[in-house]
């Protein structure tokens, strides 16, 4: 919630409306496996995402500055590489999606 502080010492607080994440639907493979129906949510375009493949949830996010971390379910946050394979698919450490992928 978002504090405003007014003239008299009264404050009002505000909900801050959180973003909806948009759904979009891609092909992900875990380790070099096979492809296989996946979604990417994003929040912020080219900040912050996620990709959900089954059960399985990784999310991402990028600083501005070319460093990409990764969170794979209630683990930790870690530095990942991000490369593009096969000239239509972005991989990050083993996680990698093709299909219309969001850059900004």
């Amino acid at each position: 919630m978002a504090a405003v502080q007014l003239n008299a010492g009264a404050e009002v607080r505000a909900a801050v409306p959180t973003p909806t994440p948009q759904a979009i639907p891609l092909e992900c493979r875990l380790e070099r496996g096979l492809w296989q129906p996946c979604w990417m949510e994003v929040v912020t375009i080219g900040s912050q995402w996620a990709l959900v493949v089954g059960a399985q949830r990784w999310e991402f996010r990028h600083d501005g500055r070319g460093r990409v971390t990764m969170q794979h379910g209630a683990g930790s946050w870690r530095p990942v590489s991000s490369r593009w394979e096969d000239r239509n698919s972005l991989c990050w450490d083993g996680v990698c999606a093709r299909g219309d992928i969001p850059l900004d």
